[in-house]
Order: C-alpha cells, then sequence, then structure tokens
C-alpha cells in the first residue's frame, strides 16, 4: 500500500489540459471563451477550473487530476501502479526523477500502429512531478494515446504526400472507416493523399479539385476525378448522396463553416471530416461555431500543424467517438 506520505491533496482546478505543440494560447484563448477559469499554467499543462466538454485545442486532457504528497521515487511508483497499471509520463519538471519514478512502472511497448487501426482498449494515465514530492496523476485521459499522439508505420513510397497522416488519425480517432459499398465525395483532392487512403480501403471516391491528382491515384478503378471548385459542388450533382465528405481543402475558417453547414445539413447520415485551417490568430468565437452544428466535433489531430480537424458522425455511432480515449467495446 502507498505510504501515509501520499494521500491525496487538496486541488482549485477540475481538469488539466496539455496544449498540442505552439498552441497554448490558442488554447487558453477557446478555454476562456467558454468560461473555464485558469487556475495555473506549467509548461505546456493548463490547470483550470473548467465547463465541462473536450478542448479543441488541447493535444490531451487529464479529466481525472489528483495530488499527491510522496517521500520517495518508490513511494510515487506504489501510489501510481495502486490506481492502475498503464501510465505515461508527461515530464514537466525534476525530470530525471520523474523518469527514475517511470522506470519502476509496469512496461507499456507502444509499437507503431499499422492502417486501418483500432485504439486501444486499455486505459492510459498521464503523470508529472510538480515537485520533488508532489505527483500529479490522471488515471482518465481524454485520448487513448501517449500525450494524444498516435503513432503510425509509415508509408513511404505509397502515398503522393503526408497528409494520409492525418486522415489516418481521423478515422482511427472516429473508430469508423468507409469501405467497399461506400461513395465518399472529397473537396480539394490534389495531390491525392486522402484519396489514395480511402482508394486503399476499398470505397468509391469523387475527388474534385482545379489541379490533378497525381497520376498512380487517378489511375485507379475506384477513383472519378472532377476538375472544378471544392466549394462549387452541391448534393444536387450527385447521381446519389455520399456517405462520407472529406476534405482538407485550404481555405479561411468562415468559408470552411459555410462548407461543413451545408454539407452536415445536405447530407444528414453521411459521415463528414473536414480539416479547419486556423492561420495567423484564431477567433476562438468562430471556431466554437463549429461546434453549432448537431453532433459536431474539434480537435487537433497530432498530424495537425495550426488547424484543427471537424468530425461530424452521423447519428448512431459510437458515443463521443472522438476525444473520448477507449472503445468502451
Amino acid at each position: 500500500m502507498p505510504a501515509e506520505t501520499s494521500a491525496a491533496l487538496p486541488i482549485e482546478y477540475d481538469t488539466v489540459h496539455q496544449a498540442a505543440d505552439g498552441q497554448r494560447d490558442a488554447l487558453v484563448d477557446e478555454l476562456v471563451h467558454r468560461g473555464s477559469q485558469i487556475v495555473d499554467d506549467i509548461d505546456s499543462l493548463i490547470f483550470a477550473r473548467d465547463v465541462p466538454g473536450p478542448a479543441a485545442w488541447a493535444q490531451n486532457t487529464w479529466l481525472a487530476p489528483r495530488e499527491y504528497r510522496v517521500d520517495s521515487i518508490g513511494d510515487a511508483a506504489r501510489r501510481l501502479t495502486s490506481i492502475q497499471r498503464n501510465w505515461h509520463l508527461h515530464s514537466i519538471a525534476h525530470h530525471r526523477r520523474a523518469r527514475l519514478i517511470a522506470d519502476k512502472l509496469p512496461p507499456i511497448r507502444f509499437k507503431p500502429l499499422e492502417f486501418p487501426a483500432f485504439v486501444p482498449s486499455a486505459p492510459l494515465g498521464s503523470f508529472a512531478l510538480l515537485d520533488r514530492d508532489r505527483l500529479l496523476a490522471s488515471p482518465v485521459c481524454s485520448s487513448a494515446f501517449a500525450d494524444g499522439h498516435p503513432i503510425f508505420a509509415e508509408d513511404r513510397t505509397g502515398p503522393p504526400n503526408r497528409a494520409y497522416l492525418k486522415l489516418w488519425e481521423a478515422l482511427t480517432l472516429a473508430r469508423r472507416r468507409p469501405g467497399p459499398g461506400d461513395v465518399c465525395l472529397e473537396l480539394g483532392a490534389s495531390p491525392g493523399g486522402w484519396t489514395w487512403v480511402l482508394d486503399r480501403l476499398g470505397a468509391e471516391i469523387i475527388a474534385v479539385d482545379r489541379a490533378d491528382l497525381a497520376p498512380q491515384i487517378m489511375a485507379s478503378t475506384r477513383v472519378t476525378t472532377w476538375r472544378g471548385d471544392a466549394f462549387g459542388v452541391t448534393v444536387d450533382d450527385l447521381e446519389r448522396p455520399p456517405d462520407w465528405i472529406l476534405s482538407d481543402v485550404i481555405a479561411y475558417p468562415g468559408r470552411l463553416l459555410d462548407l461543413a453547414d451545408y454539407w452536415c445539413h445536405a447530407c444528414p447520415h453521411a459521415a463528414v471530416i473536414i480539416t479547419v485551417k486556423c492561420q495567423g490568430m484564431v477567433d476562438p468565437a468562430e471556431i466554437s461555431r463549429f461546434l453549432d452544428i448537431k453532433n459536431a466535433r474539434l480537435c487537433h489531430l497530432a498530424a495537425n500543424k495550426h488547424e484543427l480537424t471537424f468530425f461530424r458522425l452521423p447519428e448512431g455511432g459510437p458515443p463521443e467517438a472522438v476525444f473520448r480515449g477507449p472503445d468502451p467495446h
């Protein structure tokens, strides 16, 4: 049993949000905009008395944080293992001491994921040392992946660009993917990284762009290319409503909001995944309007940079499919 010195300490915050790389200010602005109170921040961690709900600019959110007074490395390790088996160290201070604690925990082998992949079913907690004798730990986090970063076994020869990693990650988090019999409408498809993913899954793709796709992508019998404006296509142009609408097109957030809103209403039973480019200053009020769309989610993927990914999964999909860690099934 953990020593008496590792009893839980009182805290003044509800959640700890780990900001995505380079997005600390955007995360703080988002939290303040929605009414959260920032209690403290250390490195990439933002401690908040929070309004419930996922934070788009958080790479991972510690949903059940507790602090413990610990009198030794062994005491800290015993405290953690008394709660659950699997822990990931997010080191922010006293790095060597924190690493020694991690070394005493049961090992976890993070193998690169082979896409199509499943979200790990085992819970993964996060911990850090705030001081030599002050342990922060949360057994429940919003992501089932260490620091919110799934690592994939990359394909360095097939896809025409690295954008395919965004879609791999998005489909993994969504816990669903298109397949044979599904029609996918991809808006702004060139040079074809996302089309390549959809083609390998066996779906039928209508790829819309003013520019050509890579020749090897266009050669697939499952790919139909339309030369034109990604924002000019409507559901009336299609023989049947698509099962999936996807876009990684470059545009201002306002235009992408209009795109998401149109397709979510035009195809209420389709899955929608759209990258939201956020170059320059991010207006949290503008970004939050994406969430006014029914069943919408926004999150920062590990493969994203200064952008978010919009999800609208059709009703009847897994509850809280995005942002909620291990698959309950």
